[in-house]
């Protein structure tokens, strides 16, 4: 872990069991991103347990409870963020368990069977369907990025083809790239879930990429992290995943869509890859799902699975009972079809720029 990190963390620094822990899990390869959540959540932990006099070794439920209350009501949290944290808590306190010393361990563990009859966990899941643009609003975003450097017009534009996730994006190196048949190998120590796979990218962010190129050279001219910084203090230094987000907030504050997150265009990509009837295992692949069930969120995204069945079983009921709206006294069986919903296709990103 990053000693700037551990500096941050003066309660989890000071429980020796805590500590231990968060090493092992490092030494287990979990990812370090992982671990740096595990060592900020247990951090938090800890510090409301010293707060109300109760050793960590000694929590019980009530405490557990009262945590849950301080995290809805001090800090708001979605109900994703609080099973979050009940989770790095659950896993401390199973790792106290095996040590002895702990007896019980005070998250209770939600189950599940395949006939019914599981246990709900402490906090049920809400499961929310991400917020993605509208073609308005891509516009206004595309209008905003012709104002910035090539770089990130390129990291944009194959953040969007690729279907990158911000570590994947900023990981990318100069040898991942394959400009003669377009193709991008997203390695798999990158990956959240450890899996590489080649993925291909449109004409334009070909021509951004050599325009990238061009400007790289001048910056470093040695193989490596394909995406440099341009600053003063960090110059030709890899470009962070911190750097990225700034970048994106700054130019969703530019284009007023201030729900936007270096994550959007990857839910945007899939989604539109749904809506342009692609195979469900052909998006799960794609994507570098580890489940079929996380690709499923696209396809009710692009509403593709309801419309085939609104328009194959539905349609003509729902135009006889509704066609009087029209205003006309034409039956709604002689001229009652249902135009069928327009599929938006996935457009050409930053053409013009």
């Amino acid at each position: 872990m990053r000693a700037s990190l551990l500096a941050s963390l003066p309660y989890m620094m000071a429980e020796p069991t805590a500590f231990r822990w968060l090493c092992l899990q490092e030494s287990l390869l979990k990812a370090p991103n992982t671990v740096e959540a595990y060592a900020r959540g247990i951090d938090d932990w800890l510090r409301f347990c010293r707060q109300n006099d109760v050793s960590p070794t000694e929590a019980s439920r009530e405490i557990l409870a009262l945590y849950v209350r301080h995290l809805n009501i001090s800090r708001n949290l979605a109900a994703a963020s609080l099973r979050h944290r009940l989770t790095i808590v659950r896993l401390y306190c199973d790792y106290l368990r095996e040590e002895g010393l702990i007896v019980l361990n005070p998250v209770m563990r939600g189950s599940w069977h395949p006939g019914g009859g599981g246990r709900r966990g402490l906090i049920q899941a809400q499961r929310r369907l991400p917020w993605i643009p509208s073609d308005r609003d891509w516009e206004n975003l595309l209008i905003a990025a012709r104002q910035t450097t090539i770089r990130n017009r390129f990291m944009l534009s194959l953040a969007y083809d690729c279907a990158l996730r911000r570590e994947e994006l900023c990981s990318v190196a100069t040898g991942d790239i394959d400009p003669s048949r377009r193709l991008l190998t997203v390695r798999a120590e990158t990956t959240k879930t450890k899996r590489g796979r080649v993925v291909p990218y449109s004409v334009v962010t070909g021509e951004l990429y050599f325009l990238w190129l061009a400007e790289r050279r001048q910056l470093n001219t040695s193989r490596g992290p394909l995406f440099l910084s341009y600053s003063c203090r960090n110059r030709t230094a890899p470009i962070t995943r911190w750097t990225w987000s700034k970048i994106v907030r700054s130019l969703a504050m530019q284009a007023g869509l201030p729900q936007l997150s270096t994550h959007t265009f990857r839910h945007l990509c899939l989604t539109d890859l749904a809506r342009a009837d692609w195979d469900i295992h052909e998006i799960a692949t794609f994507a570098g799902h580890q489940s079929i069930q996380s690709t499923l969120l696209y396809i009710h995204l692009s509403a593709r699975d309801l419309t085939e069945k609104f328009n194959a079983g539905m349609a003509s009921i729902h135009e006889h009972r509704l066609h009087h709206l029209k205003g006309d006294n034409t039956d709604g069986n002689e001229n009652g079809t249902v135009a069928k919903l327009a599929m938006r296709q996935p457009f050409v990103l930053f053409k013009g720029l």
